[in-house]
């Protein structure tokens, strides 16, 4: 039995970043924020990057504060976004900033690479959903734009890959994000070179890929001194956030939306699913931790509503997000239908005009005010949720009871309930903290404080609360479920 033990759980998403203290005392798991930062977009001329060094600087400030506040530490790990990634020439040293997901380049890039490779061959390789986003078109887009960087390259790593190389000096890639670039093959667990060959990428930047609560060594001595600490073991956790916060959620629940900057609405496996179905709805089967994989559909979730909020805030109206929730709760209901990831949504910039001329353009009410936009929002997601799990039970081939969100979004109590009435499902919200709690889990499996995925799970099951939420006021939901899947088109509606 474990008296008492003191790990950091470092997670940084699209809005933020924080490091949170996990304090392991056998049966129960607590948690604690350490430090928090922001994170976001930056752009130079037309190129939108990551301020990297800034992150990283955070990082190592986090992990400081947590050493002066708490003392001893027995282990750290972190997780960030999927994706992006880092170039790295023969000294170990950055080749560029690392460019931001929503970054333009990877525009037109999913039918060049359709001219190389087909569609359904890509597919069947990797399993991966088409997003111009994955990793696979951005270094495609490098190639096509005669990037000097690819050919300077030594070393390709994720994002937090590239971290856990700055804090220990070893170069790996872990698999839960590994597997989020669609360059993996979904047969062997490894980089697929001879699908990179057919793109021209060049394969020797590949390092080696580990799994998900391995050690991959201890914090280099400089920033020991920096910190304060004698010693440190970094873990290489589920290091793609979704992959965390899959880790985190009971076994019980087969269905489970993970809401924050993105949403995923997806269900744990045994076994990739590859066949028509998930091809023809584009869901993805991604890496998660102890053999298990996770089949689930992207619904770009509240990164609106975070672009908005930003730009009612340079327009002096700025609110909090428990004041949009109430002003859209007073909101009259239905005013306009979006489809949240219409590509007009993508990129960052004046997202309330871009909901208004989305709206004139497909013949509906325009939603004006605050409140009214930030419903049309809410109840849109909850509605394009019922769509990903409507097609989610055809995948599977059974239809599913409940569903458990989990993550940030899991503290809007709103789009909880809305959730709840569009799916005309019970739905349980929370842990909110879910991303650092599978975060900590596999650093406990690592360490040797728990010997099993489940057993985990129920330590955080019995560790936080969570909360139902049971349908309500269905039929109007049903009555705008047919607009929402005529944003859609038919091409999606099988």
């Amino acid at each position: 039995m474990v008296r008492s033990s003191n790990m950091i759980a470092c997670d940084i998403g699209a809005e933020s970043g924080r490091c949170m203290l996990g304090s392991f005392y056998g049966d129960t798991l607590s948690l604690r924020e350490v430090y928090r930062f922001t994170n976001g977009p930056i752009r130079v001329n037309e190129r939108l990057y990551w301020d990297i060094l800034r992150l990283f600087s955070e990082v190592k400030d986090g992990l400081a504060k947590a050493v002066q506040d708490f003392g001893e530490i027995k282990a750290f790990g972190l997780d960030t976004w999927g994706v992006d990634f880092a170039l790295l020439d023969a000294y170990g040293e950055l080749l560029g900033n690392p460019f931001h997901y929503r970054d333009s380049q990877t525009e037109g890039m999913l039918e060049e690479a359709f001219l190389r490779v087909p569609r359904e061959d890509i597919f069947r390789r990797t399993g991966i959903q088409f997003m111009r986003l994955n990793t696979l078109y951005q270094l495609l887009a490098l190639k096509i734009r005669k990037s000097p960087m690819l050919p300077l390259a030594e070393t390709f790593l994720t994002i937090p890959d590239l971290f856990n190389y700055w804090l220990t000096g070893i170069k790996l890639c872990e698999y839960t994000n590994a597997s989020s670039t669609q360059c993996l093959s979904v047969d062997t667990g490894d980089w697929d070179f001879t699908l990179l060959e057919m793109m021209d990428i060049p394969t020797k930047i590949f390092p080696e890929i580990i799994q998900p609560g391995t050690v991959i060594g201890d914090l280099l001595p400089y920033i020991t001194d920096e910190v304060n600490i004698t010693n440190l073991p970094i873990i290489a956790v589920a290091t793609h956030d979704n992959a965390s916060a899959v880790a985190s959620v009971p076994t019980t629940s087969e269905c489970y939306l993970c809401s924050g900057t993105w949403s995923v609405v997806g269900s744990e496996i045994n076994n990739p699913i590859i066949n028509q179905k998930t091809l023809h709805f584009n869901f993805t089967n991604e890496g998660g931790v102890c053999g298990t994989t996770s089949i689930f559909k992207n619904v770009v979730g509240l990164w609106i509503i975070q672009e908005c909020r930003r730009t009612w805030a340079s327009e002096g109206k700025s609110l909090t997000y428990d004041e949009i929730c109430v002003l859209a709760a007073e909101a009259p209901p239905f005013t306009a239908i979006i489809d949240p990831d219409a590509v007009e949504f993508l990129n960052p910039g004046n997202m309330p005009k871009r909901i208004k001329d989305y709206c004139r353009r497909t013949n509906q009410q325009v939603p004006e005010d605050i409140g009214c936009i930030a419903r049309t929002v809410f109840e849109s997601l909850a509605l394009k949720y019922r769509w990903c799990f409507e097609r989610l039970e055809e995948i599977l081939g059974h239809p599913i009871i409940s569903i458990q969100i989990v993550g940030g979004g899991s503290q809007n109590k709103l789009l909880n309930q809305f959730v709840a009435n569009a799916i005309n499902r019970p739905v349980i919200a929370g842990p909110s903290e879910a991303t650092t709690l599978g975060n900590l889990l596999m650093q406990m499996l690592a360490l040797g404080h728990i010997s099993s995925l489940s057993e985990g799970r129920e330590i955080i099951s019995h560790s936080f609360q969570t909360q139902s939420y049971h349908p309500e006021e269905t039929e109007e939901w049903d009555d705008s479920y047919p607009l929402l899947l005529e944003r859609l088109g038919s091409v999606l509606l099988g």
